[in-house]
């Protein structure tokens, strides 16, 4: 069946629950049955045709090795995924657990192993054909909500946070989003989507975790993620709200020099189009990997007005530019106004406008003309080729 599916280039769901295979067996002539075909037809689909995986209980061992190879995991609540069940895990002499207690799900979903979390296996199918949906093609039937709403979903403030996902919602077509590892590298969320019935991949920034800095996991996330929309065609659409990559002793020591790479890497290399928008912050490396590896590395760049733009932060930039002219004033209310007025300088120098007139954004864009400019823009683009690219399982 495997093989029909390679060469017929079908879509693959696989129910993957069950514990693995039956090293007792003693009705067929075999001593170890490490040759049999399965593991390596079932993974050579990967990035051939959309291959989903669904869990609703235990999945165990060789159940679970499959269910790895898939491009997205669907999963329930009361479900629990490992490399090996409790008899395994006992048989190795690390002790004694309930299935329960190995993989649950909302390990899973923190971990990434999980790509949707849903309540039982009626609606993980449900979700299964929404997902499949997205790779079969455009459609005629979609419905947009009121674009004018998002002139009004960015803070004033430019410090205070907000929810993107309303902003994603308000761009794609009404109820198309369906996020994924949605538990995992909270600096990004990575959804699919529709805009005007065109299925894309949308990635966005997240400032309500870290401020939007991209960490190991939000780069592994959105690497993997441009992996995906790749081999399957779709393009992408990134939202742009970023300070960096997130730095200091501690994130190093998790190896975010070769995790945060990774974007620069898979992007260089996508067939598919890009198409970025900068809502607010787009400072230093971070903001250039959001961007495909940078501004002129998508098909097209536009910012809304809010837009602010810098090799760094913007007051770490005064920090460390300015540090001689703030020491030079007494510590206390003139120091802090010295440092406010060297900020506003920045922001001032920074502002969209300035981009756009210096030709490194493509346009200051309305907010509210932000989905008729994506769908004018991904119209224009030469589709994605597709296939022959495999997904990475992590």
């Amino acid at each position: 069946m495997l093989g029909i599916a390679f060469e017929q280039k079908l879509p693959v769901v696989l129910f993957a629950e069950g514990g693995g295979g039956r090293p007792g067996d003693v009705d067929m002539p075999i001593v170890a049955g490490l040759h049999v075909a399965t593991f390596a037809s079932f993974a050579r689909l990967s990035g051939r045709v959309p291959v989903l995986g669904i869990v609703a209980g235990r999945c165990f061992a060789g159940n679970a090795a499959l269910l790895g190879c898939c491009d997205t995991i669907i999963a329930t609540r009361d479900s629990s995924i490992g490399m090996g069940g409790p008899a395994m895990v006992e048989g190795g002499g690390l002790g004694r657990f309930r299935p329960e207690q190995i993989g649950p799900s909302d390990v899973q979903s923190r971990s990434g192993v999980i790509d949707v979390l849903v309540d039982d296996e009626a609606e993980a199918v449900a979700v299964a054909k929404r997902y499949l949906s997205m790779f079969q093609g455009r459609v005629a039937d979609w419905q947009a909500g009121d674009a004018t709403v998002l002139r009004d979903l960015l803070p004033a403030n430019r410090l205070r946070v907000y929810e993107v996902r309303g902003i994603v919602d308000a761009i794609v077509d009404l109820g198309s989003m369906l996020e994924l590892r949605a538990g995992f590298g909270a600096g990004v969320v990575t959804a699919l989507a529709r805009i005007e019935g065109r299925p894309v991949g949308v990635l966005a920034s997240n400032p309500a975790h870290l401020g939007g800095a991209i960490d190991t996991d939000a780069a592994d996330k959105a690497a993997r993620f441009m992996q995906l929309c790749d081999a399957h065609g779709l393009p992408i659409v990134s939202l742009v709200d970023t300070p960096g990559f997130m730095v200091g002793p501690e994130i190093e020591a998790r190896g975010q020099v070769r995790h945060v790479s990774r974007m620069f890497v898979v992007a260089a290399q996508l067939h598919v189009p890009v198409v970025a928008v900068i809502l607010r912050k787009a400072y230093g490396l971070g903001a250039m990997a959001m961007a495909a590896g940078g501004m002129h590395a998508p098909l097209a760049t536009v910012s809304w007005p809010s837009g602010e733009f810098g090799a760094m932060g913007l007051e770490g930039a005064v920090e460390l530019g300015f540090r001689k002219e703030l020491d030079a004033v007494a510590e206390g209310p003139d120091r802090e106004a010295l440092r406010a007025r060297l900020v506003a300088a920045q922001y001032a120098n920074g502002k969209a406008i300035n981009m756009a007139a210096t030709l490194e954004v493509d346009a200051v864009i309305d907010p509210a003309a932000t989905r008729s400019w994506l769908a004018h823009a991904l119209a224009s683009a030469k589709p994605g080729e597709t296939g022959g690219r495999f997904i990475d399982p992590w």
